[in-house]
């Protein structure tokens, strides 16, 4: 039988002679901690699977073939499944029950690479291109990068260093830090999704800033669109709220959901204000953040939602009269751009996109000083210029329309013709 190696190698070099306009690209993207199916809100289900989903939906349309390999969903019926004509998801069995919690998988690296490369072997795949999403899986893919003799492109979405320094209570492994600094010296291109996170790869990790590309997240402007914000508060049941401050997010200290809960303390002269919480892996919110609403005294605003399937998301939007981003740290910060694609403005801290997203005063506020007090000021002032017209949705939403995903997709493939070029 043909080993993977062999394979790689004669793909490797029909490509080389062939050029770059010979043919549509076969890609191996590696998600290998998150499903892009996985559970959103949950402890390791964010906008990363979010961003893979949509980013290999767009590519395929486009014409490339896209495999998205992962070890996280033992949901996926059999080994794979086709998530359109040209994407499929392989789920690695690896582990006991096909599954290996996220703080193990670090050690089964070398068994993910080698399941890849029988799965290879098996169907005779081979590939053009590794693109890795997160540190573990670009540890797998500077394995297949050394086997493959192609090039690999590495995407963190965010790093430890930046998490650590940005808040402390971030208990990241060093390991991670030594993994993404060799990572970023190892690979071909590394990509960032904001001018701000290629700064703190520069400084943190000493990456050439001509090595890092930038392309933005996207939002599916179909899903998130502006509806009826009365039909979405009565089918939410938030019908008798006067107004409705919003979260949506994991449950995990960079995200600063503290700072919003005491904020909302120093609104409880807003009649009928409810603070709406989406996130988490179920209803019951983590017992510090109860012992924090009952300190604050706002258990009444509250309303923990627990998980939400992402296609839900745009009634949470729609229902809101404002989003609030109060994180320590963000690549990027997507749940701030799908609010804005439904016309609900953002109040969010000066944390990844966000200075380029919020059109301070048009599509909401940024907060330079993020105490809870100065959180509360600029949420009631956002709820005060809104309720007078001064922010219209079609504007907000208008906004940011240029980052419909069919656009960053081929902002993506322009990133790797320029690392096909290069070789």
């Amino acid at each position: 039988m043909i080993s993977s190696r062999e394979i790689a190698l004669s793909c490797a070099h029909g490509w080389h002679r062939g050029g770059l306009s010979m043919r549509p690209l076969r890609i191996a993207m590696l998600s290998i901690h998150s499903s892009p199916l996985g559970e959103l809100g949950t402890s390791d289900t964010g906008g990363m699977s979010v961003y893979v989903r949509e980013l290999c939906w767009e590519l395929g349309r486009a014409g490339h073939t896209v495999d998205i390999y992962t070890c996280a969903d033992s949901r996926v019926p059999g080994s794979e499944m086709y998530l359109s004509d040209r994407v499929r998801l392989i789920h690695l069995r690896i582990g006991h029950g096909g599954h290996i919690a996220k703080g193990a998988l670090f050690r089964h690296l070398p068994d993910v690479f080698r399941s890849i490369e029988a799965h290879m072997t098996d169907r005779q795949a081979c590939y053009d291109l590794i693109h890795s999403h997160y540190w573990l899986s670009g540890w797998v893919g500077r394995y297949a990068q050394d086997s493959w003799f192609v090039p690999h492109v590495v995407m963190f979405h965010t790093t430890g260093m930046a998490k650590r320094i940005a808040c402390g209570r971030e208990r990241e492994p060093y390991l991670r830090m030594i993994a993404e600094k060799r990572l970023a010296s190892a690979s071909d291109r590394v990509l960032a999704t904001t001018e701000k996170e290629r700064d703190l790869l520069m400084k943190y990790y000493g990456v050439p800033g001509e090595k890092i590309g930038v392309a933005p997240c996207g939002v599916n402007l179909e899903r998130f669109m502006p509806i009826a914000r009365g039909m979405a508060r009565k089918e939410l049941g938030l019908q008798n709220s006067r107004s409705v401050i919003l979260y949506v997010g994991r449950f995990a200290p960079v995200k600063g959901l503290e700072r919003l809960i005491a904020a909302a303390a120093h609104l409880r002269h807003c009649r009928g204000l409810s603070l709406v919480i989406v996130g988490g892996d179920n209803r019951h919110a983590p017992a510090e953040l109860i012992r924090l609403v009952k300190r604050s005294g706002v258990g009444d605003m509250i309303r923990f939602e627990g998980r939400v399937e992402h296609e839900v998301l745009p009634l949470y939007y729609n229902a809101a009269d404002v989003l609030v981003v109060p994180s320590y740290y963000e690549s990027f910060g997507l749940a701030a751009l799908e609010s804005l694609a439904c016309g609900t403005p953002v109040v969010a801290t000066s944390v990844g996109a966000m200075e380029t997203l919020i059109r301070d005063g048009e599509s909401g506020l940024l907060v330079e000083s993020p105490d809870p007090r100065s959180l509360a000021i600029a949420i009631e002032r956002c709820l005060v210029t809104s309720s007078r017209g001064g922010m219209s949705r079609d504007e907000i939403r208008a906004s940011v329309l240029r980052y419909g995903w069919s656009g960053i997709a081929s902002a993506v493939v322009r990133e790797y013709a320029a690392v096909l070029r290069s070789m």
